[in-house]
């Protein structure tokens, strides 16, 4: 046990370590996790031996149920609902024909059976949405009009729908018959979405209204209700994959307390998932196999790339009128990846006859696709001028990572206070420590120098010493939100009394490169800047940051 802790520890620094020198070069962070597995494997330098196609598959459905609830949890829903339409249709639709076009491709030109070659195109037919937001991030590709966006939603929510089509094509190859599809996609869909919309909705009931006493407990509910989404959803034939993701947007585009703790505890649990998935794939595969399969996997991957793919993007973007060069830019980032080999490992566990090795044929194909498409993105998309460097990288993406937390603590003034019946200038407070507003007798009032602090008033300071000010006796928690402004805003650049913001919110600070500045009338709101708030209603506030 003891050995086995040692080489996971191992195994994480090295990853973690890896990814630090390698990612500058815009290698794909999948395609170094896999490698250094493949290095561990039994045909690698370490040479652990690993094979078990059951346990590997076990652990990869519980990986992905993190990874998918975290891009759902992730999904800014506002920035992605003007292209939902058509990102959903290339994650359904565009699956179908991707993996149509690929199975047909496959029965023909090596002769397998129809529905063996329909196998191989429904474990292929979705993106990789790791590897596409490594990348983006990677080599900062601010990319024009609505292509990242799209590429975002497609490859965050096409694993399902992959997942739909193998188990139905898997079913009808243990004989269960054509007249069971209807049937099992109707529930599979509708179970799944049901499933999630109850269990999203409750979740931000019971969040709101009922207070944890430690704040540690919110991403253990969290995670809880993720398993759960998935796992009922199953129990009752429905999609877990679909109801998870979708669970996670819901819940993510709620309010909620504590929500930016639980972003960066998901953010963490969703890396610690792919490292591990995608290390135990490289281990499960054996490189020895690689030579006897690659002449399948190169030419499945070109006829995906320059045919398949290019079909379904065209058959359904050309209906809303996306430019040409935006329309050849996404075909060409069809990265498979993770989920089209954790669901050949399904294909390998079902209880059906496979006459050829799915798991390294579609192992290469991923490798394949990584390493091509991933690594030539950068040059497609400048030779197709589509560079936009007053874009952000990711559109749809909640980043919540670069907000700064900011402790604020109230503080009621008794009639022996110090500092009562003192102006601010004069109560010798700490010059680290901001009094970022005054509650008095029900009113709120934002403080400059001059202003006299009187007994019962409670203070709201902000300071890295709060737990050295101890002259005041602590009161309850500010009901404060921060709100990132985004380039878009229907704020930014306006200032603070040109900005229409209803009376009854109130900027009470606002972050900005690191410096915290208190706001009057005159203060001009920016792009990136992070507002700290007080307000009754916070979905009209963010309603304000979100153009």
């Amino acid at each position: 046990m003891i050995s086995l802790m040692i080489i996971c520890s191992l195994v994480l620094l090295i990853c973690i370590t890896s990814t630090k020198i390698l990612y500058k070069f815009g290698v794909p962070i999948l395609l170094i996790f896999i490698v250094l597995g493949m290095l561990f494997g039994s045909d690698g330098i370490v040479g652990i031996y690993f094979d078990n196609y059951e346990l590997a598959s076990d652990i990869c459905s519980i990986a992905l149920i993190f990874i998918m609830f975290y891009g759902g949890f992730g999904t800014n829903w506002k920035m992605a609902k003007p292209i939902a339409v058509q990102s959903i249709l290339m994650s359904s639709l565009g699956v179908v024909i991707t993996a149509g076009l690929t199975g047909l491709f496959s029965s023909i030109v090596f002769k397998t059976s129809l529905l063996e070659g329909l196998l191989i195109g429904a474990v292929i037919a979705s993106t990789d949405a790791a590897a596409v937001f490594a990348i983006l991030r990677s080599q900062k590709l601010n990319l024009k009009g609505s292509i990242a966006s799209i590429l975002e939603i497609e490859s965050g929510s096409n694993d399902p729908f992959a997942y739909m089509l193998t188990i139905i094509i898997l079913g009808l190859m243990s004989n269960q018959g054509y007249g069971s599809i209807v049937p099992m996609l109707l529930n599979q869909i509708i179970v799944g979405i049901l499933a999630s919309i109850v269990l999203a909705k409750l979740s931000v009931y019971l969040l709101r209204n009922v207070m944890f006493e430690i704040e540690g407990f919110y991403p253990i509910f969290i995670t809880a209700i993720a398993i759960l989404a998935y796992s009922l959803s199953e129990y009752f034939g429905g999609n877990g994959y679909l109801s998870v993701y979708i669970t996670g947007i819901i819940i993510g585009n709620s309010k909620i307390p504590h929500k930016k703790s639980i972003f960066q505890f998901f953010d963490g649990v969703s890396w610690l998932m792919q490292i591990l998935l995608f290390f135990l794939l490289g281990l499960l595969a054996f490189p020895s196999q690689i030579p006897s399969v690659m002449f399948k996997g190169i030419s499945i991957s070109i006829f995906m790339i320059l045919i398949a793919r290019p079909i379904a993007t065209f058959s359904i973007l050309s209906w809303f009128k996306v430019p040409i060069k935006e329309q050849l830019f996404i075909s060409w980032v069809g990265i498979r990846g993770a989920a089209s080999i954790v669901f050949a490992i399904f294909a390998v566990t079902y209880d059906v006859h496979i006459n050829y090795d799915i798991f390294h044929i579609i192992f290469f194909i991923a490798l394949f696709s990584v390493s091509v498409q991933g690594t030539l993105i950068p040059k497609v998309a400048r030779k197709l001028d589509l560079i936009d460097d007053d874009q952000s990288v990711l559109k749809t993406f909640n980043d919540y990572k670069e907000n700064k937390s900011t402790k604020l603590i109230e503080f009621t003034i008794s009639e022996n206070s110090p500092i009562a019946n003192k102006s601010i200038m004069d109560s010798n407070i700490p010059e680290d420590i901001l009094v970022v507003m005054i509650k008095r007798k029900g009113d709120v009032l934002v403080p400059n120098g001059s202003t006299v602090i009187l007994p019962g008033d409670t203070l709201v300071l902000s300071g890295n010493t709060l737990a050295n000010f101890e002259y005041y006796k602590e009161g309850k928690s500010t009901n404060l939100v921060e709100i990132s402004v985004n380039s878009d805003s229907s704020i930014a650049n306006k200032s603070i009394k040109d900005s229409n913001i209803n009376k009854d919110i109130l900027i009470v600070m606002i972050k900005r490169n690191d410096k915290v500045i208190v706001p009057n009338g005159n203060t001009v709101i920016k792009p990136k800047d992070i507002l700290v708030v007080t307000a009754n209603d916070f979905e009209e506030v963010e309603s304000l940051v979100i153009a």
